[in-house]
């Protein structure tokens, strides 16, 4: 499987506070049948000011652990993009993470707050496009305000952004509307991926299996597994 939203780069951000918590994530994802995982940590400027420049070392740090430790994961780096009027400046000072490419756009991670969709918000998606930046929307499930009203995704689907959902709202440990949104989603056909979103190994671990046989409950083993595996593997060129 393949996992493309995780916390584990050690230190930037509410993920692994240390490589050693980094290694152990690893492991965890490792034992679940996860292969291969595009690291994300936040990109939030005035919160975590981290950029493609300031992750590359922390990555390459991490890289090497990987090796040195015997864990067999292969690993990207890219970032989870609050939605932000910074991304502007920091897309034309060739600043954001990319999460890799879907029909010859760059597909960014783009994270809105977790209580609402702010007004304008396809603006800026209109805006990334136009320069070719595919939104891959992180978690809409989460989103209090899509919770409460679910036409709120329809800009971002008629826009063709692409969908993340986290694997524990997937299999019911975010909660009942959580696994509400996802199940609609997934009988809708609007979900791109399924990612672990994994921060800690008590709450947040990323782990995908669980997910993937609840989505499959739904969905059909084919789909669900389309989810983990066929639609990452073409967004990071696994093949």
């Amino acid at each position: 499987m393949i996992d493309l939203h995780c916390h584990l780069l050690p230190g930037i951000d509410d993920g692994a506070s240390s490589m050693e918590e980094a290694l152990s994530l690893a492991r965890i994802a490792a034992d679940d049948g996860i292969t291969h995982m595009v690291l994300t940590p936040h990109v939030h400027p005035g919160r975590y000011n981290n950029n493609v420049q300031s992750i590359k070392p922390i990555f390459e740090q991490f890289q090497t652990a990987l090796v040195e430790n015997d864990i067999n994961l292969s690993v990207k780096a890219a970032g989870e993009v609050r939605l932000s009027a910074e991304v502007l400046a920091m897309f034309a000072n060739n600043q954001l993470p990319f999460l890799g490419v879907w029909e010859d756009k760059k597909v960014m991670l783009l994270e809105l707050p977790h209580s609402h969709v702010p007004p304008g918000s396809e603006k800026l998606v209109k805006w990334l496009l136009d320069r070719g930046v595919l939104p891959m929307i992180a978690h809409p499930e989460r989103n209090k305000g899509i919770m409460s009203d679910v036409t709120k995704l329809t800009p971002f689907i008629e826009l063709g952004c692409l969908f993340q959902l986290t694997a524990m709202s997937v299999s019911g440990g975010f909660g009942v509307e959580a696994k509400r949104l996802s199940d609609q989603m997934l009988m809708n056909g609007w979900v791109t991926i399924i990612a672990s979103d994994g921060h800690n190994s008590d709450h947040r671990p990323p782990v995908l299996s669980k997910a993937v046989s609840a989505a499959a409950e739904l969905i059909g083993d084919v789909e669900a597994r389309r989810l983990v595996w066929g639609n990452p593997a073409r967004i990071i060129g696994v093949y």
